[in-house]
């Protein structure tokens, strides 16, 4: 199959051009190498060509005779302040809308999308009395006295979290949430309206080899690692309870193979996960006792916004795709602890 992969010089999407190679495909692959993802001197394989998804001819260009398009290009993580939001929603919401029309003009109906955990925002929540219920927003002055857990709305009680469905509600928390949503919604109009297949995967907390270090648009994992290189201790907010799903690139790039390779009707979005949750606390421990590093600082400090459990239900992906994620947190946490990961020299804030 010909496949036009794009941000195939990125975390994900370098492991993705690796995988979709080795099951034969052939692959077009593109990036626009931004200094904030790649750093300033970042080396450009030959395998992969420059190029900016919100160029549109250049885009159409790359489309021609192209059966599937894997988009994974997107400037990631919960950013800094609110100035990052015009690169959001340039390189996330306006490429993406560039290359659905490209790929509308040139024939090709079938994308699969890198989508994330985020735009759900919060999980699903239970409460003994009520059932299934949405809190409201944890209140900073309950946060700075240590109180993090969700309450029901209706009667000020603990709930518990459950495992949140792709049916659920969307209610994204960040610019960067608000930005995959849009992703999402524009594809679905593109299927809608052209008869278009997309394949929404929807990262949970992904980790593994060649993940940047530290910055602040880079994951949890690798901020531990970091601090954990330099000496120090992983540094943990809250109280370290908060709930997550942590899946290995490696079972990221098998669910995006599975999903180029199995065409589905319409679109669908999945929950790419582990099937596995652990705690952040979890998460620094484990990673201190493998390098045997300083055990995790539990901060207290907190995010506004932030949310407390968002753990997925993975039975809709393995139903349609057939993916199970085959590497635990134990065993990948483990190896992660020693990982080669990617440096990014000066790569300075987002642009447009």
């Amino acid at each position: 199959m010909r496949v036009l992969l794009t941000g195939a010089a990125g975390f994900i999407g370098g492991h993705v051009l690796v995988a979709l190679k080795e099951r034969g495909h052939e692959v077009i692959a593109i990036d626009a190498f931004l200094p904030s993802a790649h750093g300033t001197s970042a080396e450009i394989s030959l395998d992969i060509n420059r190029l900016d998804v919100r160029n549109a001819p250049a885009v159409e260009q790359a489309l021609q005779g192209i059966d599937v398009v894997c988009h994974q290009a997107a400037v990631v993580g919960a950013g800094v302040d609110a100035d990052d939001a015009p690169a959001f929603a340039s390189h996330n919401d306006f490429g993406t809308a560039v290359l659905l029309a490209a790929m509308h003009r040139t024939g090709c109906q079938r994308l699969v999308l890198a989508s994330s955990m985020v735009v759900y925002g919060d999980g699903h929540y239970r409460c003994e009395r009520h059932g299934l219920v949405v809190p409201p927003l944890r209140r900073e002055a309950d946060l700075r006295r240590g109180m993090f857990d969700c309450r029901c709305p209706h009667a000020d009680e603990p709930v518990t979290w459950e495992l949140v469905r792709e049916n659920a509600s969307l209610r994204p928390r960040s610019l960067y949430a608000a930005s995959k949503l849009a992703q999402e919604n524009f594809a679905l109009a593109w299927s809608l309206a052209t008869d278009g297949s997309v394949t929404a995967l929807r990262y949970h907390n992904v980790y593994g080899d060649h993940m940047p270090r530290a910055t602040p648009y880079s994951g949890v994992a690798a901020m531990f690692r970091s601090s954990l290189e330099a000496g120090d201790p992983p540094l943990v907010y809250e109280d370290g309870g908060q709930t997550r799903d942590f899946v290995h690139v490696r079972d990221v790039a098998d669910a995006n193979v599975r999903s180029v390779e199995q065409e589905l009707v319409g679109f669908n979005p999945l929950n790419v996960c582990s099937g596995h949750p652990v705690t952040i606390g979890h998460v620094a421990s484990q990673l201190s006792r493998e390098r045997g590093g300083k055990p995790p600082s539990i901060t207290g400090r907190f995010r506004p916004g932030d949310v407390r459990h968002i753990v997925a239900d993975p039975s809709r992906a393995r139903e349609l795709l057939g993916f199970t994620a085959s590497v635990p947190p134990a065993k990948g946490l483990a190896e992660f602890a020693w990982a080669p990961l990617r440096d990014i020299a000066s790569g300075g804030p987002l642009r447009v």
